[in-house]
């Protein structure tokens, strides 16, 4: 499916690699004049006469002056990213002469592209579906294996697969509906309401999982904020040192050490940790400083994803432990309780003393046990692996817009449980159908799309 809009028959040109020096730059052209354009600056060989998906290496010209020695990436409407006759200029990594290519298209009638232009062409000729293309700036964007998984897996269309047979099958029933309407005064049924409740459980089933994995979603793009709480001395800035193999953070025998928050940034796994080494928290201090370091210091425990309560094995009694995990409850705060420094005690009858079945030991002074922490951390994050194959909703507008979807199919459900007319049951399935080609880009507008695409870098 391709989407015409107005405007958009023009040449455009822009810069594909990141501005800076470096060994080679890519400039990219798409449209109907991109092969006539290159072709008026590379004397070498008429490319208008070349196959689609070659090379050529030659001299870039514009009148006597060589701009550069280049290679040209040749691709033919419709066998190119953008679906567009597209020429990819490499040439080498000087800003200046870069800017002198650039110039020379422009001059020859290209313009040049808005942030994202190349995908949204692809998504207007049917390259791509909406979720795909906004999976290309996910994917640029990616800085973890975990995101590039879910990236990757979305440009493959498997986000679109999971709700492709969903919009078919309710396409189906609606024109079914659509044609009892037409016969209304026959009072006939074209459409099975028992197979249409069957497809709606179905297709809830499906949506939950999408919106469930959402929130996993959000760490996959965003990343997670881990406060490291606990008592003065019970090893917090010892353990973010650990962490990242460095002294980052203040260590001392003397309690209060840190009075501000230090934050710091891990990957574990593929997941972003935002490691924050807070003050330590006591009763009461006479050091004003130190009150404001341990009020930051909960507001940061408030606010974290995760809380890292750090506890001394040898100043922690059981009955303490059991305090804080009874608040943490109650305050509806995620927590992983660690144990520290346990090295020259009895493991085992520590994990006794403490009922260790939610407390992780270890020993950050010296690293004993810390790979155990990072996995905990890590499963705690996402309760299992993931795959290149998990469809996991990364985009809030997607998000909104399968919530939309749920709603209009409890709707369908409670009309025909209700035994209300085809004509408003078609409705719901509409709105349902509406919701479903919003994501895809189905059902779209111009002002949607440039909203879109205004996020992505330009020059892809």
């Amino acid at each position: 499916m391709s989407i015409k809009l107005s405007g958009w028959d023009d040449t455009i040109v822009a810069l594909a690699t990141p501005p800076g020096i470096g060994a080679i730059g890519v400039i990219r052209l798409s449209g109907t004049e991109a092969i006539q354009i290159s072709n008026q600056l590379f004397p070498s060989k008429d490319l208008t006469q070349q196959s689609s998906h070659t090379l050529h290496f030659g001299y870039l010209k514009e009148g006597d002056k060589t701009l550069d020695e280049v290679v040209l990436s040749l691709y033919k409407a419709p066998r190119s990213y953008t679906g567009e006759n597209t020429v990819e200029i490499s040439c080498h990594g000087s800003p200046y002469i870069q800017q002198q290519i650039i110039g020379a298209c422009i001059h020859r009638g290209a313009r040049l592209a808005k942030p994202g232009e190349f995908t949204q062409r692809a998504f207007l000729n049917g390259k791509l579906d909406l979720t795909q293309a906004e999976a290309v700036a996910d994917l640029i964007a990616s800085n973890t294996s975990a995101s590039h998984k879910t990236a990757i897996n979305a440009i493959r269309g498997g986000f679109s697969a999971a709700l492709k047979d969903v919009r078919d099958q309710l396409l189906q029933f609606s024109a079914l509906i659509e044609l009892e309407l037409d016969f209304s005064e026959e009072d006939v049924e074209f459409a099975d309401r028992t197979r249409l409740r069957n497809l709606i459980e179905e297709a809830q089933v499906k949506l939950a999982k999408l919106l469930h994995s959402f929130q996993l979603g959000n760490v996959i793009r965003n990343g997670i904020s881990a406060a490291i709480i606990g008592k003065p001395n019970a090893g917090k800035s010892t353990l973010l040192n650990a962490f990242l193999n460095e002294d980052r953070a203040i260590v001392s025998e003397i309690a209060g050490t840190t009075r501000d928050t230090i934050e710091e940034v891990l990957n574990i796994d593929g997941i972003l940790f935002r490691l924050i080494d807070t003050a330590g928290i006591r009763a009461r201090s006479i050091d004003t400083i130190e009150n404001a370091g341990i009020l930051k210091s909960l507001q940061k425990m408030q606010q974290a994803d995760l809380v890292l309560y750090l506890f001394d094995v040898n100043e922690t009694t059981p009955g303490e432990l059991e305090t804080v995990r009874r608040e943490m409850s109650v305050a509806n705060i995620k927590c992983l309780f660690i144990a520290n420094k346990i090295d020259g005690s009895n493991e085992e009858a520590l994990k006794e003393k403490f009922e260790a079945a939610d407390v992780t030991f270890i020993a950050a002074k010296t690293g004993l046990h810390l790979d155990t922490l990072k996995q905990e951390m890590v499963a705690q994050v996402l309760g299992g692996e993931v795959g290149a194959e998990n469809v996991i909703v990364t985009n809030a507008r997607h998000y909104h817009a399968l919530q939309e979807v749920q709603k209009a199919l409890t709707d369908v459900t409670d009309g025909m449980n209700n035994k209300l007319p085809g004509d408003l049951l078609a409705l719901d399935i509409r709105r349902c159908l509406q919701y479903l080609g919003e994501i895809t880009g189905e059902i779209t507008n111009e002002d949607q799309l440039d909203y879109i695409f205004s996020k992505f870098c330009i020059g892809k």
